[in-house]
């Protein structure tokens, strides 16, 4: 593994229930070292966002979760593990899709598509002292291989579909864990205004009217102007409006 820390103690799990719940509880041990990745090849209760299952074939996709101690990362600045995490497998994507036929967008607050289509989810897990992040697991899931779907996963896509070819999974993992490293170092350095810069330009439908739908499944339309420092989607309602959005608050229709 050509990094620093990211992926250097990888533990591979033929199957459990979660990586995620797997990370969390080796977070018990004091000792554990932050860049640890659980990595498995069938994970049969992953979690996806808003309480979501994450389903993935047997030994075909990426599911892993990275182990980090982001205790220099103030609680007003968590979404940025979302973005950094969310960049990392951007440009993974990019540099295995390079063709520009390929249009890879991150859709707020954590799924990645490739043509409007998801091929990634990612899952944060945190725990916090009273200012600061202690630590956090950052779930990845990543269609590699798959290449059918059930009816309710009709809008996903994997990479050997969009390229025709089956990929290695271990070198995906090594290069998510080589982008994950560097877009890590950057937030550790301060680097807030390049990520900003980078999630917004990656962002879906980003200056687009979309439609969503409320909790109360009520319809409306939205142009999408940005995320805020705290992870809420900035929206530009009817006579130009701009109102925040919680995840619990509203989703995009499709």
């Amino acid at each position: 593994m050509e990094t620093l820390f990211i992926g250097k103690n990888l533990l591979f799990l033929h199957e459990v229930e979660s990586t995620n719940t797997y990370a969390m509880n080796l977070l018990r041990n004091v000792n554990t070292i932050e860049g640890t990745v659980v990595y498995t090849d069938n994970q049969t209760k992953g979690k996806g966002q808003r309480g979501a299952l994450w389903s993935s074939k047997i030994a075909q996709n990426i599911t892993a979760s990275v182990i980090l101690k982001p205790q220099f990362l103030s609680i007003s600045n968590t979404f940025y593990l979302s973005k950094i995490s969310a960049l990392a497998v951007y440009d993974v994507l990019a540099d295995i899709l390079p063709n520009s036929q390929y249009d890879i967008k991150i859709k707020w607050p954590n799924d990645i598509l490739v043509n409007q289509h998801k091929i990634s989810g990612i899952l944060i897990e945190n725990n916090f002292t009273s200012t600061n992040i202690q630590h956090s697991v950052i779930g990845i899931g990543l269609n590699v291989n798959q290449d059918d779907f059930s009816e309710f996963e009709r809008t996903a896509t994997s990479l050997k579909l969009l390229s025709n070819s089956v990929h290695s999974r271990d070198e995906i993992l090594e290069k998510i864990c080589i982008n994950f490293e560097k877009w890590y170092l950057k937030l550790k350095e301060s680097k807030l205004e390049l990520i900003d810069k980078c999630y917004h330009d990656y962002l879906f439908e980003i200056n687009k009217i979309t439609v969503f739908v409320d909790t109360f499944n009520h319809k409306f339309n939205g142009r999408v102007k940005s995320v805020t420092k705290a992870g809420k989607l900035l929206l530009e309602l009817e006579d130009d409006i701009l109102k925040e959005f919680d995840i619990k608050e509203m989703k995009f229709l499709s």
